[in-house]
């Protein structure tokens, strides 16, 4: 886990390597001046030489100088080398995530990879500098000033090191609490996290349902839980707040006391009593510095395994070592595919698919919900691989094709639309970057899109809001078409992408795909009738199996599931909407 995120450090390293040389420097100069001190009090101010007094004060001055640019630098370069890790780290995940397939994505809630990229990278920064910056400066500044303390006076150093000792044992016990409190905390982030994203992303389906009561109640109570573990985390520090300022007034009192003694006898000199006494603040400030920074890694422990995850997630799909270039045709092939979503191969969403799809031909694909329709489109661009058979593109393994080649000729219209914030124009050049005005005008032609899209005050320059929550549901699926047109593929997936159009435009579409691209495979998935009759052939499927292929008219014949689809959408009450240019 650490050994993946110092990889991160990259052209930081040089930054990072001097952060803690500047605050070697700095500590260095600090426990230099309460011995400047000792001689001013002794040699100075005590025998009244004002030479000593002046020359000390200045080597001080000096010192504090030194000791005031090497924190600041140290400050500044440790800021850098975190900010830019975290940077890195960001960078790395995004890119990482980039990579992944369905099955890779499937592990982790968009929740969970938002908590990962913000929240968790941010307590790793935090942590970083912090272990760059204190954790040099608090256990070089306890050392030394031990040593030096033992070498003033060893009787009252001790005083020191029983303190220290005890408030290290307290310290350690309550971390190891803390530590457990926040490796919990993160799962908690997640659900918060996730409760908001599926409160503002279903907002209108929230108040259509007046659902706004329960989804506060989900959110305070995810809260409630996450403001619970901080509490009861931030307790055990605060405690130690208190624990660690009893100690630092209860050394300085038995010190004063015993070192009143000492210089009434001769053992010590009240020059030595200053310094001890600002040894002491050092040592005990040091070990509170200490127990923050074990504390800071402690919360950024969990952070970094939720990091470590995502950069060290292997995609398992990727482009082979030779990969081919081009694709011959858009001819589709199954041999007897098996597909599972678990890894082990168990719980098969399809069993035994043998298809063969000729290149420009016009599939229709139907069937219940869980047929397994989506599932057998989303294979032949590789979204996802087969456990056992193979899917053949244009005569070709898929798997031996360059995946980006791949996935530009096979150009898919997912069942969830996405259109991105931006104008029309800058979601359409999603499919072609290079795609003229005119090219892109003439795909929202096929689309039937040119027809709302005119009628817009600012056309094809209207700007669609995240989501595409500013367009209407079939107005967005016209644009995720003509978005899919501008690929000009060689096969074209229309997974159930006409659903919220009405049948007459949904007819007109089809109408453009017969005599505008008639040399493109077209599979279309849809759950009404209408969208596929007039295919060359249909394929009917239930629970994983391809059970009926052939004409509308030969499975209306010999095809009871087909029958029974089209003699329910049809029949007496169930028909649909044929309004002329609805738009959904």
């Amino acid at each position: 886990m650490i050994k993946t995120l110092l990889k991160e450090t990259k052209q930081y390293k040089v930054d990072a390597f001097k952060t803690p040389m500047y605050m070697l420097l700095e500590v260095a100069m600090e426990m230099i001046i309460p011995l400047l001190m000792a001689v001013i009090v002794d040699d100075g101010v005590n025998k009244g030489d004002m030479g000593v007094i002046l020359k000390m004060g200045a080597f001080m001055l000096v010192m504090a100088g030194i000791g005031l640019f090497a924190g600041i630098r140290g400050g500044t370069v440790g800021a850098r080398a975190a900010t830019g890790l975290a940077r890195n780290l960001r960078s790395a995940m995004f890119r990482n995530i980039q990579t992944f397939s369905f099955r890779n994505i499937d592990k982790f809630s968009q929740a969970s990879l938002i908590t990962r990229l913000t929240t968790d990278v941010t307590n790793v920064q935090n942590a970083y500098q912090m272990t760059l910056r204190m954790g040099t400066r608090a256990p070089a500044s306890l050392i030394v000033a031990m040593i030096l303390s033992y070498s003033i006076e060893p009787k009252l150093a001790n005083v020191y090191l029983v303190a220290v000792v005890i408030l290290a044992i307290i310290l350690t016990i309550g971390l190891f609490s803390v530590f457990k409190i926040f490796s919990v905390l993160f799962e908690k982030y997640d659900k918060l996290n996730n409760s908001v994203q599926e409160n503002i992303t279903g907002m209108r389906v929230v108040k259509a349902y007046v659902r706004e009561e329960h989804e506060k109640s989900k959110f305070s109570k995810a809260s409630r839980n996450l403001a619970k573990q901080f509490i009861k985390g931030e307790s055990i520090i605060a405690f130690t707040a208190p624990v660690m300022m009893f100690a630092v007034y209860g050394c300085i009192l038995l010190i004063s006391w015993f070192g009143a003694n000492m210089i009434v006898v001769d053992e010590l000199t009240t020059g030595e009593l200053m310094s001890m006494l600002a040894y002491c603040m050092n040592i005990l400030v040091s070990l509170m510095m200490l127990s923050v920074v074990f504390l800071m890694i402690s919360i950024s422990t969990a952070a970094a395994k939720r990091i470590s995850e995502v950069l060290e997630e292997k995609p398992d799909i990727v482009n082979p070592e030779n990969p081919i270039e081009e694709i011959k045709d858009g001819s589709i092939d199954f041999e007897m595919v098996d597909f599972s979503y678990n890894e082990d191969g168990s719980g098969k969403v399809l069993e035994n698919v043998d298809l063969h799809i000729k290149s420009g031909e016009t599939i229709g694909v139907i069937g219940g919900t869980g047929s397994g329709k989506t599932t057998l489109v989303n294979l032949i661009s590789r979204l996802y691989d087969v456990n056992s058979g193979e899917v053949r593109v244009g005569g070709e393994n898929v798997k031996n094709y360059d995946l980006d080649v791949l996935r530009k000729e096979v150009s898919h219209v997912l069942q969830a639309n996405v259109l991105f914030s931006g104008t029309i124009y800058d979601n359409l050049r999603w499919g072609d970057v290079d795609a003229s005005d005119e090219e892109c005008q003439k795909m929202c032609d096929l689309a039937c899109a040119s027809e709302f899209i005119e009628r817009m005050p600012e056309g094809y320059n209207t700007r669609i809001e995240q989501g595409g929550t500013n367009v209407s549901g079939g107005q967005r699926q016209r644009l995720c078409i003509a978005r899919a047109l501008l690929r000009k593929p060689k096969i074209l997936i229309l997974d159930d992408s006409t659903s919220a159009v009405d049948t007459a435009t949904d007819a007109k579409i089809r109408k453009s795909f017969r005599e505008e691209i008639p040399n493109t495979t077209k599979i279309i998935i849809a759950q009404r009738v209408s969208s596929v009759q007039d295919a060359d052939r249909i394929i009917v499927m239930d629970d994983g199996n391809i059970c009926g292929i052939g004409t509308h008219e030969e499975l209306l014949a010999d095809n009871e599931i087909y029958k029974d689809v089209y003699e329910s959408q049809t029949g007496a009450g169930s028909g649909d909407f044929d309004e002329e240019e609805k738009d959904g």
